[in-house]
């Protein structure tokens, strides 16, 4: 049996860890799109400024970005804005800091959930698409 190296398996695996990272912005980017007025009725329970905007906002760089990301379109620059939309949600929707019990405990999950997404965001930014991607063609 023949073994694919390292290098070999770097676009296909390039591929699969866009298409992982992207699930949870575009499922919740479509939620936060077909159920739009939910949408800015959480992000004024939260505080976010000028909450229609930032639904709007939220929309564009979860579902539009998150697509174009699974796609490799623009993935280099858009993944280092995903990232700072991503530290932009979780100080505005999960400041852990201000909270008591399960909803501390819960959004304290879900900011650092946000800080690792980061990571991953600065990494694809760094290795780019690979092979299977618009940014290749």
């Amino acid at each position: 049996m023949r073994y694919l190296s390292l290098e070999q398996q770097k676009d296909p695996l390039l591929l699969v860890a866009r298409v992982l990272l992207m699930i949870l912005f575009v499922l919740f980017g479509w939620q936060k799109l077909i159920g739009f007025s939910g949408t800015v009725s959480y992000m004024t329970s939260v505080g976010a400024p000028a909450p229609t905007f930032s639904a709007i906002i939220a929309v564009v760089m979860e579902l539009v970005v998150g697509i174009a990301i699974v796609l490799g379109l623009f993935t280099r620059p858009l993944a280092l804005l995903l990232a700072l939309y991503t530290l932009g949600t979780a100080l505005i929707g999960h400041h852990y800091w201000t909270m008591e019990g399960a909803a501390r405990y819960a959004n304290t999950i879900n900011f650092y959930k946000n800080i690792s997404i980061m990571g991953g965001l600065i990494l694809l930014s760094i290795t780019g698409p690979g092979k299977y991607s618009f940014d290749r063609r």
